[in-house]
């Protein structure tokens, strides 16, 4: 029997490439989101910045993207219950953390039978007045590209989530709450699909405040909560600047809406902590607390046969 990796080499095709991106530079599966080139609006950086940028590049940390991608983690087979996340590295919108908050998350995932698939979205900003906007493109695609290769990834179009960190966790926000704005043209089949995340999970989210604000206690108006905005895991810190207040303040909206939500604010911890081990409980209590709601929502259900 075929590997679900050869599986999706042969049903991919175009826009698959395997590289040497996992941990420990085990070969994972990493499809291109723009085969056919970016969208027409896309903003190049400068070509010396861009050469520089690149020289930094690290499986800790990504300065420069140029062609966004999703790094595939299909879970053990024994253990797939066909639910799938895509994972959005922090990092300010000017860089990637990798490793930390991309590829060890998968992982973890991966080890309660959860489809991960990491988010490489372009960095660094390209428009300081709409910092999220190239990136909102990007994971739009990806939720898109995810639903229509559900069936040979084995996973549930309808339970696909999606989690992030820092700048992360404000883009898995705006997906959340941006999936009804047309932010591209049509590419192929897939973007006839719903963008929407079947689920949101932002741990630490940056830039919820006005103008990207993260020092005050208010909620800008890009976090615009509906009743339609999807079901939501948030965990952050008391000591995260204005953060944790905008996480409670985002809890209330979503309150009002009648959107299910489980909010965490942790006393100490600050900001960049993953699941890393950390002097903090925040590291390893919120990811176990994830796991717990996303059982508790049905998320984690056994896949039909």
């Amino acid at each position: 029997m075929k590997s679900i990796v050869q599986q999706m080499v042969c049903f991919l095709g175009t826009g698959l490439v395997l590289t040497a991106s996992g941990l420990q530079g085990a070969e994972r599966t990493e499809l291109k989101l723009w085969p056919k080139g970016l969208p027409a609006d896309a903003k190049p950086v400068d070509a010396d910045r861009a050469t520089k940028l690149k020289a930094k590049n690290t499986i800790e940390a990504i300065a420069y993207v140029e062609e966004p991608t999703l790094t595939l983690y299909p879970p053990p087979t024994e253990k797939a219950n066909g639910c799938a996340v895509v994972v959005c590295p922090g990092g300010g919108y000017n860089m990637l953390a990798w490793k930390k908050e991309g590829l060890e998350i998968a992982e973890w995932f991966n080890s309660f039978g959860v489809f991960a698939a990491v988010l490489k979205y372009r960095v660094p900003r390209r428009d300081r007045n709409r910092i999220h906007w190239e990136p909102l493109q990007d994971a739009q695609r990806a939720i898109r590209l995810v639903r229509r290769h559900a069936s040979q990834w084995r996973i549930d179009p309808h339970r696909v989530g999606m989690l992030g960190f820092s700048a992360g966790g404000h883009l898995t926000i705006m997906a959340g709450t941006h999936f009804d704005e047309k932010t591209y043209q049509r590419v192929d089949n897939a973007d006839d699909l719903s963008c929407r995340p079947d689920f949101l999970i932002p741990i630490y989210a940056a830039y919820l405040g006005d103008g990207y604000d993260d020092g005050h206690c208010r909620l800008g108006p890009l976090a615009h909560v509906t009743p339609r905005t999807p079901p939501t895991f948030l965990a952050v810190t008391w000591d995260d600047r204005a953060r944790g207040a905008q996480a409670a303040l985002l809890f209330v909206e979503l309150k009002k809406a009648g959107v299910p939500a489980e909010l965490h604010v942790f006393a100490r911890g600050g900001h960049g902590y993953a699941i890393r081990p950390s002097p903090h409980p925040v590291a390893t209590q919120w990811p176990k607390l994830c796991r717990l709601w996303l059982e508790s929502e049905g998320w984690l259900r056994p896949r039909d046969k």
